[in-house]
């Protein structure tokens, strides 16, 4: 793919997200590989209104080699990708139910959410809580490199999910899942649920390898 093309569809799907009420104001980040390093969404963007001339175009040491200077969010970003190295792209929200999970005070850190539905557990895997840093902080950066080896999908304390993917439209469909479960998990609070079964998880894990 061009890199003209992949930054025309990191700013539709950016568009997208915020129009869908994903994100809001200039929460939220987005990048994708390109040939020679990899793009990522300005610092204090609106994902509404990007412009794919100014996107951030940095090296995998994190230097900016063109565009607006990048989210304060990059190192986040780039510990994703020297985990994962079949992570074309990585989608960072602060998504209204997911975040409000994340501030939750008895929820499994191990396991963020319970495999409600076959495509959460299709498209995310299982859901660490990775332990809150302020934004921008190196050491949140660190904490989620500690993570990424085994978890292509995270949610950040008391700030929101972050989500890597085989392409951009695999990180986007991932983090939108995750959204949506959360959505589902908090509604069903106080509720008796039936989650999937262990094996039934198995099944769903052999069938559909996550990210």
């Amino acid at each position: 793919m061009s890199e003209t093309l992949l930054r025309d569809q990191i700013c539709e799907l950016g568009r997208s997200i915020f129009e869908r009420g994903l994100t809001h104001g200039s929460t939220g980040n987005i990048s994708a590989r390109c040939e020679d390093g990899w793009l990522l969404t300005p610092t204090g963007s609106n994902l509404g209104k990007l412009d794919p001339a100014r996107l951030s175009k940095l090296d995998w040491q994190g230097r900016l080699i063109s565009g607006d200077q990048p989210s304060k969010e990059n190192f986040l970003h780039l510990a994703m990708y020297q985990e994962r190295e079949r992570s074309r792209a990585v989608v960072h929200l602060h998504s209204t139910h997911s975040v409000a999970v994340s501030v939750l005070d008895d929820i499994d850190h191990a396991e963020v959410l319970p495999p409600l539905t076959a495509y959460y557990v299709m498209r995310i895997g299982s859901l660490p809580l990775v332990p809150y840093y302020a934004p921008g902080d190196l050491q949140l950066a660190e904490a989620v490199r500690g993570y990424a080896g085994k978890h292509h999908a995270m949610l950040l304390a008391n700030h929101g999910p972050v989500v890597a993917g085989t392409s951009l439209a695999a990180a986007a469909d991932a983090v939108e899942e995750l959204e949506a479960t959360a959505q589902l998990f908090l509604l069903l609070q106080g509720r008796r649920v039936r989650t999937l079964t262990p094996e039934q998880v198995a099944d769903i894990r052999r069938r559909y390898p996550a990210a």
